[in-house]
């Protein structure tokens, strides 16, 4: 199996992906499921601000002083709701009403921002793309939002359609890019079936095609990585990119340059 494809693990614990698990610096992740009525507690990151993400299902997060307040949704392709940015050392405690797919994103934090609740309504719903590369962005936590290092969105295709596409790569530092690692969470709208996600170099040095499934994470440590739903799957995923500046710059690949992102 390719080390960019990890699948998900039994039991309570989906998904772990740490900075040195990935082997870069910056982005960790992780996913959680927790039975209706259980409670998650933990002491926080000494190093990493986090971004918690009600994927699937309903409850309440705390941490810093704050709580949302009953939140969550039916499914991760129904609008994205209340979400929990935290500082370093940071407790936090997520309470399930139903069953619960909560994510955990993280990346390297000095602690110099607040607690803050995420509100639903900042999260609102983009169309970008024409014809079947048409799809839905919901920026959480982008450039122009408070934080760090961390960068989330999440990003529904429908079935038939492409996205992260045209392929664009952010792993050089120059004036027009930035380098940022990324991991994609990806979700399934029947929990079966599979996506398609290509990571690849320009030198062909980096070039795996992965067959994705539910809850599948796909690390980018470098390189373009567009995405396709085959018809009749529709497809969710869960972006997080962080790097040394906290600016999203991309550069297309050269042979789709002159198709609209």
């Amino acid at each position: 199996m390719s080390p960019l494809l990890r699948h998900p693990a039994a039991g309570r614990q989906l998904q772990r992906i740490t900075a040195r698990d990935a082997g870069w610096s910056h982005v960790g992740f992780e996913v959680m499921r927790l039975a209706a009525g259980e409670t998650f507690e933990r002491d926080g990151d000494v190093h990493n601000e986090l971004c918690l993400v009600i994927v699937e299902g309903f409850g309440v997060l705390e941490g810093g002083g704050l709580a949302t307040g009953r939140t969550g949704r039916e499914t991760p392709f129904d609008p994205t709701p209340d979400c929990l940015y935290l500082p370093p050392r940071t407790l936090f405690k997520v309470t399930a009403e139903t069953t619960l797919e909560l994510a955990i994103c993280a990346a390297p934090a000095t602690g110099r921002l607040p607690a803050r609740i995420i509100a639903a309504g900042e999260n609102a719903e983009l169309v970008r793309g024409t014809g079947t590369n048409t799809r839905i962005v919901r920026n959480i936590m982008p450039e122009d939002a408070p934080g760090e290092q961390l960068l989330v969105v999440e990003v529904v295709t429908p079935g038939g359609h492409w996205s992260s596409y045209p392929p664009h790569k952010h792993d050089t530092a120059s004036e027009t890019e930035t380098y940022l690692e990324e991991s994609y969470y990806h979700r399934l709208r029947l929990g079966r079936g599979f996506a398609v996600q290509r990571v690849y170099t320009d030198d062909l040095s980096l070039d795996e095609t992965l067959a994705v499934g539910d809850r599948d994470v796909v690390l980018v440590p470098r390189g373009y990585h567009p995405v396709g739903a085959p018809h009749g799957f529709d497809l969710y995923y869960l972006n997080v990119m962080a790097g040394p500046v906290r600016a999203w710059k991309f550069t297309m690949a050269p042979e789709h340059a002159h198709l609209p992102y």
